[in-house]
């Protein structure tokens, strides 16, 4: 069946092989366990239920401890943001890195690119939200006095 519309053509095109963007990545003192945890409370309105993503994503697949991954479209891109959670020191940290992939199509797609690729509010939305999910880890994993 082919696409009815030419944006569902170029969006279906471009979701089998987005182009990459950048990655981004931070060592965490926590196990995969308690970091995938984290991860889900900062990036769901419900930790419990992992549908529950930011507005204009969808969930792409969630695999506990060790993947998150999101993707989203609208007429001026088609993206994917993946988060992988890697094990070191023998399960005692937890090495999150984000990645993303996405195109840009048509003129409109060039220009909304120049804004948020260009313009480095992508790199600092990103690193801000793996802070977000360290913030989450190191609240948890202090004790109460």
């Amino acid at each position: 069946m082919l696409p009815r519309r030419r944006h569902d053509l170029v969006q279906s095109f471009y979701m089998e092989r987005l182009p990459y963007i950048d990655e981004h990545a931070i060592t965490l003192d926590a196990n995969r366990a308690d970091t995938w945890s984290a991860l889900l409370r900062v990036m769901c309105r419900d930790p419990h239920d992992a549908t529950t993503v930011p507005v204009g994503f969808v969930l792409d697949e969630a695999r506990a401890p060790a993947r998150f991954a999101l993707k989203g479209r609208h007429w001026f891109a088609i993206y994917r943001w993946v988060f992988e959670l890697d094990e070191l020191d023998g399960a005692a940290r937890t090495r999150l890195r984000a990645a993303t992939w996405a195109a840009f199509p048509g003129i409109h797609g060039k220009a909304y690119r120049a804004l948020v690729i260009g313009t480095g509010a992508h790199r600092v939305a990103v690193r801000w939200t793996l802070k977000r999910v360290a913030a989450r880890v190191h609240s948890r994993n202090t004790p109460v006095p």
